[in-house]
Formats: structure tokens, sequence, C-alpha cells
């Protein structure tokens, strides 16, 4: 039945959101969130281990909000998961550890373009440092900075190295480095040797006049890349999704090296961990990376394109190897 579901879903790649979201939708004078316990295999609920992680807990994620859904970019701060939508939406939600799980949603009140347009709001990417945070829109291929107090906006540029990215292959995973420099994927831009193409800034790609070298990445045979994170040892780790019929959607997570990186390189990672059913899946695009108790954990998130055939999944494990 899940697979029938994924196929349905398959259309709404193209990052779909309903245009209720963007004509008054009708609020909840209460929002809620609920978490409905997943298991990492559904035919083995005892299963912890999947290649280099550990599954420590995961949820399906429901709210009352209709604008609660397409969650492309988190960022997980102790008891708290901050979500950007694909609609434009900062989602902020507690952990179920906290006690009474709750939600507030906002619109990104400043950007490209039209708040109220798909096209010009559609957030596919996020990246933190201090007290601010980059935005990658993936249709008018421009990044923006943020203060994370306010959400206000205090930088914001189309590179023009990015303008030639189509609209919905646009700007899919950010890394900000160690050094200050910025790593942004185009999910589908192709190159002649069949990588897809990256861009390497030296410094803040939301500050005009920032130089950049192009670089390529190898994602795993049949995906494409849907985020990309640092890990506390400075290498990479790259989350790659594939939906296809009749499998439905899988991922595979790879991690590679950090550091510098020369104009031309083709970059790509080893592969630690792979998401085929019966193991709980679905539109993984979103990860984050933290430290618990000496332990790395990487969190991921799945974007559910606003379909009721789909989920909102919250998955955590921690770094085996």
């Amino acid at each position: 039945m899940r697979i029938l579901f994924a196929l349905a879903a398959l259309p709404l790649l193209t990052t779909f959101a309903p245009y209720v979201l963007y004509k008054d939708p009708v609020l909840p004078r209460h929002p809620a969130v609920r978490f409905l316990p997943v298991p990492l295999d559904e035919s083995d609920p005892a299963r912890r281990r999947l290649g280099g992680l550990i599954f420590l807990e995961g949820w399906a994620i429901e709210s009352n909000d209709p604008r609660f859904g397409g969650i492309s970019a988190i960022r997980v701060d102790g008891d708290e998961v901050l979500a950007i939508s694909d609609a434009g939406s900062l989602i902020r939600v507690t952990l179920p550890a906290s006690g009474s799980a709750q939600i507030t949603i906002r619109t990104l009140s400043e950007g490209p373009g039209l708040a109220s347009s798909k096209f010009d709001r559609d957030v596919e990417a996020m990246t933190v440092h201090g007290g601010h945070a980059w935005l990658a829109f993936e249709g008018r291929n421009a990044i923006w900075r943020y203060n994370r107090d306010d959400w206000s906006s205090d930088a914001g540029f189309e590179p023009p190295a990015m303008q030639n990215w189509p609209g919905n292959d646009g700007g899919e995973a950010m890394l900000r480095q160690a050094d200050g420099s910025f790593l942004i994927f185009s999910e589908g831009k192709r190159r002649p040797d069949g990588s897809t193409e990256a861009l390497l800034f030296e410094g803040d790609p939301a500050v005009a006049g920032t130089s950049a070298v192009t670089l390529g990445y190898r994602a795993p045979e049949g995906y494409r890349i849907t985020d990309v994170a640092r890990l506390p040892d400075g290498r990479i780790l790259y989350l790659n999704r594939r939906a296809s019929i009749p499998e439905g959607f899988s991922a595979r997570l790879t991690v590679g090296r950090g550091g510098d990186f020369e104009a031309g390189e083709i970059l790509a990672g080893r592969e630690i961990a792979r998401f085929d059913a019966p193991i709980t899946v679905d539109n993984l695009e979103a990860m984050s990376i933290g430290q618990e108790d000496g332990r790395t954990v990487v969190w991921l998130a799945s974007d559910d394109n606003f379909s009721a055939l789909q989920r909102t999944l919250l998955l955590k494990f921690t770094l085996a190897e």
C-alpha cells in the first residue's frame, strides 16, 4: 500500500504546494501537533542498526494547521525543531520529550519577490552559523541571509553563477564550511561528465561580488542530492533521494571529505546507509547534525509535498562509525 502511495506522489516532486496556502488559508484557533512513533523497520520493529547509523527514535508528525508540511530544511537545537517549508513558512515544533509538543508557524516576511508566490519563496536549503541563517530559494536561484532572533534579512543576492540553473533543479543543498566558504548544490543541473553542478563560494553568497568556482557532485546512481551537512570532524554528509516506479521513495546517505576543494573537482561520498522499504522512508529532503552526550546525532526529515498520500517523518540516529 505504501508503494502505491509513493507512486501517486511522484508527480508532486516538483515541490508542489497547494494554492490554498497562498490565498487566505483557514487557520485553526488552537494549532496542534501530534508525534506518532514509527519503527526503523516496519517488518522488524526491534531493529536498530542501519549501516553506519543506529536508530534512536522516529515519528510521523501531523498538525491541524494547513501550512504544516513541505519541509525541505531543518535545524534541531535541544528540544526544538526549526523547519523551513517549500512554501516559505517558518515552522517551530517542540519534541515530545519536552512535555506537551507545541507548534508555531509564521510566514517568512522578507525574501525574493512576493510572499504569496510559490515560485519566489520555494526554500529548499538552510545553513546556520552563529546568529545568522542562510536560505536558498530554488525558483529564484537566490541566497538570503537572516538574523535568527527576528528573521529579518540583512543581505540577499541572486549569484550570477546560479542563474542558469533550471527553476526546479536549483539550489537544493547548502553548507557553510569552517573557513567561511559555502558549498551550494544544484539538484539537477547536469555537467558533461554526468555529475550535477555545485558551486564553491569563497565567502558569503548572499553578498554581491562573492566569487565562486564550479565543482561537480556525483550522487549514487539514480539519486539526486537533497541536503548536505558537516560533521564535527569536518567530513560532509550527503543525503540523496530517489523516486521510482515501482519502488517508490528511497534514499542513500553518503559521507565524503571536507576541507579545500579545487575548481572542477567532483565531490562524492561513500555510502553509509540505505533507506529502502521495509525501512521507514518517504521523500527525505532535510538533515541536521547535532551532538548529545558525546555522540554525533543525525536527524532526517521528509517533505510530504502537502499530500495526504505522504508523511512528514522525523528520524533520529546516532552515527556509529
